[in-house]
């Protein structure tokens, strides 16, 4: 055989033999920062990998907050970079980010929103659709739960409290019979920080008020959000909540729970390891879970956060991001997460799964409180909403400000951003 026929055999015979390398397709995901689990969120990835072995799965983590994680991303996608395929974004990121066009719309690769997210908490099934758009898929939940002295209650004959004034009375109780000058009755997050928004909201929402409707258009009830203030104010007042709560950051209220010097706290999911697990921590074993009390008259409500599986509108591979992105959001993934990093569940059963609770037996509590959940404001100007709640909120706890005068400063800035 000549030289000039051999050569085109031997260039189709490398061909066959190097073709599935080059038809591999390679995604990379953006997946947060330590808080977010990468070390899981690998494991995911290459349980995805040796099932589809036509998918290489690149990861790149960064950010220790939402916030930090935010700027990143918006500096990637302002650029229109396609580099990233997936990432992951906050519970209050989805119309904020499909606004801008930075999020690729899933429905036609999962189905419209009733059939795509169906199976998850009520939530998520509102916070992921954005203009009838399926915008992300929920990957972990999390959520504000109420940790108390189970020990303290036990002790001095009291019942959980259903109500905030119940919380009250409860917390005054113990504090006066314990007559620990530096035990607080209840502590929530004040200082002008994310977590100030959902101090905001909870006692809020807790009146059966709801702050903006499915459109995101503010639905602000004036006398209720003065009530709610006025709640966390009359606390302080009875010694229930420190005077210096408008200084207090999520941190803190964890730090001082776990060394003994709280009865009642409101925080994020992730506390509950560092009271249990810590050596420091002072309250092994006395922790309880509850719903979060409701106002007089009202239901109970918590403050969810959690992370969302999105599409980027640059990917140059939406079809096989948008695949691997409804296994990162399915129950077998989120087993796995609740099973080996106690990161909350997206899905009301798997609170109730008997290989998940024999890992986490706490998720039996939680599960009861996150039915409860409320998603913060929907809006595409989220930075802007969350900015002017959480300082005007942190100035009527500071007394710097009057609950009506703060109301009145959050309607009147938001009624032009939530339109």
């Amino acid at each position: 055989m000549t030289a000039s026929r051999l050569l085109p055999l031997l260039a189709l015979a490398l061909g066959l033999i190097a073709g599935p390398a080059w038809a591999q397709t390679t995604l990379r995901v953006f997946s947060g920062g330590q808080n977010q689990r990468p070390d899981l969120m690998r494991t995911l990835f290459d349980r995805y990998q040796a099932a589809n072995p036509g998918i290489k799965v690149q990861v790149e983590t960064g950010g220790a907050t939402s916030e930090l994680q935010r700027q990143y991303l918006s500096t990637v996608l302002n650029a229109k970079d396609p580099a990233i395929d997936i990432f992951l974004i906050d519970i209050v990121n989805p119309a904020q980010y499909f606004g801008a066009g930075w999020l690729e719309p899933l429905d036609a690769y999962v189905g419209g929103p009733a059939q795509a997210l169906a199976p998850y908490l009520p939530v998520y099934q509102q916070s992921n659709v954005v203009r009838g758009k399926v915008a992300a898929l929920p990957g972990f939940a999390d959520a504000m739960f109420m940790y108390y002295r189970k020990d303290l209650l036990d002790k001095h004959g009291l019942k959980e409290p259903k109500t905030w004034d119940e919380l009250a009375a409860a917390a005054s109780k113990i504090q006066k019979a314990e007559g620990d000058p530096h035990l607080q009755g209840l502590s929530i997050q004040g200082a002008p920080i994310e977590g100030a928004v959902c101090t905001f909201l909870l006692p809020y929402w807790s009146q059966g008020k709801e702050f903006n409707d499915a459109a995101g258009k503010m639905t602000l009830d004036k006398p209720a959000a003065v009530k709610g203030l006025q709640q966390w104010l009359s606390m302080v007042d009875q010694g229930v909540i420190k005077r210096n709560v408008a200084e207090v950051k999520t941190p803190d209220t964890v730090n001082e729970f776990k060394a003994g010097q709280v009865v009642f706290a409101i925080n994020w999911s992730w506390a509950w390891d560092r009271f249990k697990d810590d050596a420091d921590s002072k309250v092994k074993g006395k922790v309880g879970v509850m719903p979060l009390p409701a106002m007089a008259g009202g239901k109970s409500a918590t403050c969810v956060g959690g992370w969302q599986w999105a599409v980027s509108a640059f990917s140059k591979h939406k079809a096989e991001a948008a695949k691997l992105v409804k296994y990162l959001a399915s129950v077998e993934s989120s087993k796995h997460l609740a099973a080996e990093g106690a990161l909350l569940p997206t899905y009301a059963s798997v609170y109730n799964d008997a290989d998940v609770l024999k890992q986490v037996p706490w998720f039996k509590d939680a599960g009861q409180v996150m039915v409860f959940g409320r998603s913060r404001p929907m809006s595409e100007r989220y930075g802007e909403v969350s900015d002017t709640i959480r300082t005007t909120t942190s100035a009527v706890l500071a007394r710097t400000k009057k609950p009506e005068d703060g109301v009145g400063e959050i309607e009147s800035r938001l009624q032009r951003v939530m339109r």
